[in-house]
C-alpha cells in the first residue's frame, strides 16, 4: 500500500492491498510516547517496524562502521545540525517526493532532499515575572549588561546552543555572534548545566530570572505533572524574541532515508506517514511540538503560548555553522 498526501492538507489516501516487509528505524528521540507512531504505521500498512533508540553521534558512528551492510532504513534526530553530522559523515541517501515537498515549507527541509523537518520547536526566553520588569525581547538583548547575573543555560556543546550560536553566525557574522557569547556568558547566574526543564526550575527556585528552553519543554508542564515546574508555571512568562526581526529561532525534529536502505520503497512510506494528519497530530498531542504541516492544529498547550513569527532561516546553516560556534564558545571561555 501506498499513501499519497494532498498537498499541506496530509490527506491520507490509501490504495487497496496492504504493503509488506519491515523498515529498520535508528532514532535518537528519547519520547515514550513515539510509540504510537510506529504503532498506528504498522497498523496502517502492514509493514513491521524495527527500531534502535541511542544518541545522535552513536547512531551516526554506527551507520559509518556498518557501511553498506548496515541494516537501517531511516534516521530520525532532534536537532537540524545534527542531521547535517550525519550528511557529512555520508550515512544520508536522498528523497525526491512530491508528498514531502508539499506538506513541508522548504525552509525545514534539506534542499536536495537528504532531510525533512517533521515536527517543529521555537527556542524561546523565559523569565520570572517578579523579577524581571523588561524581558529581553530579542536574541541580542540577552547580552545586555542590565541582565547580569539573571540567566541561566544549557552547556555550550549542547546541540542547542550550538545551533542558536550557528544562527546567530548566520544572521549577524562572527564577530558580532562572538560579542553575543561573551555577553551572554557575563550574564549568566550559575556555571552552565542540565537541560532545558532544569533551567525553567532554576526561575522556580530563584536561581535565575531568565532562561532559554525549546516551547515544548513549557508546554509539557501546562498539560501534565513535571517535578519542580507544575504548580509554579503561573510565575514564568515568555517572550518570542526577535518579532520585529528575523523572527525566533525554530528547530526541528528531522527524519531522513539511510544511505544504504535495504528496504528503500517500505522506507519512503514511513517518511511519507511522518507528514499525514494522524501523525502530525501526534507530534502535536503527544509531545506539544509544533506540527510542520499547514493547518494541523497544535495542542492546547501550545496554543496557549500564542502566535509568532518564526526565522526562516535555511536549517542547513545550523549545520554548517555548528563547529564554528563551538569554537566561539571556547574561546570565549563558555562551559
Amino acid at each position: 500500500m501506498r499513501f499519497h498526501i494532498l498537498a499541506a492538507a496530509a490527506v491520507l489516501v490509501a490504495s487497496p492491498a496492504l504493503a509488506d516487509g519491515e523498515v529498520n528505524i535508528y532514532t535518537s528521540r528519547h519520547y515514550d510516547t513515539d510509540e504510537s507512531l510506529y504503532t498506528d504505521f504498522t497498523a496502517a500498512t502492514g509493514i513491521e517496524v524495527n527500531r534502535i533508540d541511542a544518541g545522535a553521534d552513536e547512531l551516526i558512528e554506527r551507520l559509518k562502521a556498518e557501511g553498506e551492510a548496515s541494516p537501517a532504513d531511516i534516521f530520525i534526530t532532534t536537532d537540524a545540525g545534527r542531521m547535517w553530522r550525519a550528511e557529512q559523515a555520508g550515512v544520508l541517501g536522498t528523497v525526491q517526493s512530491d508528498v514531502l515537498d508539499a506538506a513541508i515549507p522548504a525552509h525545514l527541509r534539506h534542499p536536495e532532499g537528504k532531510w525533512f523537518g517533521v515536527s517543529l520547536r521555537a527556542r524561546i526566553i523565559f523569565y520570572d515575572k517578579e523579577r524581571v520588569a523588561e524581558p529581553p525581547q530579542t536574541y541580542a538583548d540577552l547580552a545586555d549588561p542590565k541582565y547580569k547575573g539573571l540567566i541561566c543555560t544549557r552547556s555550550s556543546s549542547n546541540i542547542y546552543m550550538l545551533s542558536l550560536l550557528a544562527s546567530r553566525i548566520a544572521h549577524d557574522g562572527e564577530e558580532a555572534a562572538k560579542a553575543w557569547a561573551e555577553g551572554l556568558k557575563a550574564n549568566l547566574a550559575r556555571d552552565p548545566q542540565g537541560g532545558d526543564t532544569d533551567q525553567l526550575r532554576g526561575i522556580v527556585s530563584g536561581e535565575c530570572a531568565i532562561a532559554v528552553a525549546n516551547t515544548y519543554y513549557f508546554a509539557r508542564s501546562l498539560r501534565k505533572e513535571v517535578d519542580g515546574l507544575t504548580g509554579s508555571t503561573d510565575q514564568i512568562g515568555w517572550v518570542f524574541p526577535d518579532q520585529e526581526g528575523a523572527g525566533a529561532h525554530v528547530n526541528v525534529s528531522a527524519a531522513a532515508i539511510t544511505a544504504h536502505s535495504p528496504n528503500r520503497d517500505n522506507a519512503i512510506l514511513f517518511l511519507e506517514y511522518l507528514v499525514s494528519q494522524g501523525a502530525q497530530e501526534y507530534f502535536a498531542n503527544g509531545n506539544d511540538e509544533y506540527p510542520v504541516v499547514a493547518g494541523v492544529a497544535m495542542s492546547s498547550s501550545v496554543q496557549g503560548l500564542g502566535e509568532f513569527k518564526a526565522d526562516k532561516l535555511g536549517l542547513e546553516k545550523l549545520g554548517e555553522f555548528q563547529t564554528r560556534a563551538q569554537e566561539i564558545y571556547n574561546e570565549v571561555g563558555y562551559e
